[in-house]
């Protein structure tokens, strides 16, 4: 039985083997030589292209291009400098605050603050906006762990920290700086875990899209622990790229070579496979919409067929797109609904007109069943998309984009200005 693998680049080979899902961007490539014509290896332990071989004597060189190097966000720049900063007042407290609590070490003294947080807090969901914010979530979470009948170990920490007011001083800078530390992560909003998987695409034809996947006793699961350290806008394009997809029951993700090849599998895989000529048109547009974007990997997949019964054989319903506001977590689905498949009655001869407002009245309450589902359990608000809508798709498109272009509506903290506005 596998051992818990967590999901990773496969190495990309010159003949790809059955369990190398690596899907590769179709773009045509310049002509290569011949010990570069079997591909470029990758690394199948750190995921990254390993350097290209050199030429052979006497090729004429072209000289690389050259790359602008990236801009150091000076927020975060800042930030480092205050938690520097902050260290170094901890370190001097130090030998008065061990003297005063009694605890033998510096390593034992930050565990007994910074080691309670994840039992205090909700790590994994709370999103806390401020340092304050932090410190306050730990002390109601302490109050209560001291409230405990067993509880003698936090009564006595609780106890050291009270009698010495340097030791007090300590306590709140450490954990103003451990939020710091975390900044990210904890002011960002993160799904819950069972928000935290997709299931998606026709029956016999479906995928998995985890945050966190790990292939543990047989089945695809989130490494719960890691799902708020995931170095990507959850639900994006960039989403998709570091996790891949997956297979139910099937050890080996499919991992994408680049965002190109992520869109010719949406587009002639996972949307082809509806029959739709709707959704086809859609999806064409989506793509032209990602590759014209200036940051690709920022934008919202476009999620189609979203299974509302999950990896089950049997499902109910299926939508037929879905995005997912990474800053929010919101959800809005679209549904593609022309008469001919949602709404036209057929074999009506010889039937009464009751009998046809009955069977009329069926397809209505079935289509609307689906969308309070969806609602109820993926928590899924469907705009729903009739014939006269759907004579005009790149109106439609339109719409949808304002899905697509998300704006984070929470203030995050410019610490270079907070420290320089009257510099």
């Amino acid at each position: 039985m596998p051992k818990d693998i967590p999901s990773k680049k496969l190495a990309i080979k010159s003949k790809p083997t059955k369990s190398s899902k690596l899907v590769k961007s179709a773009t045509p490539k310049p002509a290569a030589s011949a010990s570069a014509k079997a591909g470029t290896p990758k690394s199948a332990t750190a995921g990254k292209p390993v350097a290209a071989p050199k030429a052979a004597a006497g090729a004429k060189a072209t000289a690389a291009p050259t790359k602008t190097p990236k801009q150091r966000d000076p927020s975060k720049t800042e930030r480092n400098r205050i938690i520097k900063e902050m260290t170094e007042e901890l370190r001097a407290m130090q030998p008065l605050v061990l003297e005063e609590t009694g605890w033998p070490s510096e390593a034992s003294l930050n565990a007994v603050i910074g080691g309670k947080a994840a039992e205090f807090m909700d790590l994994h969901h709370e999103q806390i906006l401020s340092a304050e914010a932090y410190v306050s979530l730990y002390m109601k979470g302490f109050k209560a762990a001291m409230a405990q009948r067993d509880a003698t170990t936090h009564r006595e920490n609780y106890g050291r920290l009270k009698k010495s007011k340097v030791a007090q001083k300590y306590f709140m800078l450490f954990l103003k700086r451990s939020y710091l530390k975390h900044f990210d992560e904890y002011s960002r909003k993160r799904p819950q875990l069972y928000e935290s998987v997709i299931w998606i695409g026709q029956n016999k034809a479906d995928y998995g899209l985890f945050i966190t996947p790990v292939w543990r006793k047989g089945e695809w699961v989130n490494d719960r622990s890691e799902i708020r350290h995931f170095p990507k806008r959850y639900w994006t394009i960039g989403h998709v790229i570091e996790t891949g997809l997956v297979v139910n029951g099937d050890p080996d993700p499919i991992m994408f070579n680049d965002i190109e090849a992520y869109l010719v599998f949406f587009k002639n895989t996972l949307v082809r496979a509806s029959g739709s000529p709707y959704e086809r048109e859609v999806a064409n547009l989506y793509v032209d919409f990602v590759r014209a974007s200036p940051e690709p990997e920022h934008v919202p997949l476009l999620i189609p067929e979203f299974r509302y019964g999950g990896k089950a054989a049997k499902h109910d319903f299926r939508l037929d797109f879905t995005i997912i506001n990474p800053f929010t977590m919101e959800r809005v689905g679209f549904e593609l609904s022309p008469w001919s498949t949602h709404g036209y009655l057929a074999g009506l001869k010889g039937l009464t007109q009751a009998k046809i407002n009955e069977m009329a009245k069926d397809n209505f309450e079935q289509e609307m069943k689906k969308h309070r589902s969806f609602f109820d359990k993926h928590g899924v608000y469907a705009l729903i998309y009739t014939d006269q809508q759907l004579k005009n798709i790149p109106a439609l498109f339109t719409e949808m984009q304002k899905y697509l272009t998300p704006v984070d509506k929470v203030a995050q903290l410019d610490f270079a200005l907070l420290n320089a506005f009257f510099a």
